[in-house]
């Protein structure tokens, strides 16, 4: 936790490599503070069909998914700082955005939660 899942036209890959444009994303949502950076995970998905506005030729968005107990002012932040680092990187780009939403915690459950050792439901158990 998080997640910065990245979607964007294959196109940009001919701007800048994927490592490159993960490496914008992890090092702005690294430089908020509000991640342990070990726990910081992104993905960069390109699609090759896509339909946009008129004369628009390209995009980027990347869907951002936190552990609730953030505030407003805070997930501002880091959505402004992704994509300004975005920004910079891809100075041509069409379409250039980012959202954040929350996981709940009552709902979230990944595999250190089931695990039976795990009494304190520390959900990097054994990581």
């Amino acid at each position: 936790m998080p997640h910065f899942i990245i979607e964007c036209s294959q196109d940009i890959l001919q701007q800048r490599s994927p490592d490159e444009i993960m490496d914008a994303v992890y090092k702005a949502a690294d430089s908020t503070g509000l991640f342990a950076p070990n726990d910081i995970k992104v993905r960069l998905q390109p699609y090759q069909y896509y339909r946009l506005g008129d004369h628009k030729k390209n995009f980027l968005h990347v869907f951002g998914y936190i552990m609730e107990g953030r505030d407003t002012g805070q997930k501002a932040d880091l959505s402004k700082k992704i994509c300004s680092q975005l920004a910079a990187l891809l100075q041509d780009i069409a379409f250039l955005s980012v959202n954040i939403d929350e996981f709940e915690k009552a709902t979230y459950c990944n595999k250190a939660l089931i695990n039976p050792e795990n009494t304190d439901q520390n959900r990097h158990f054994g990581l």
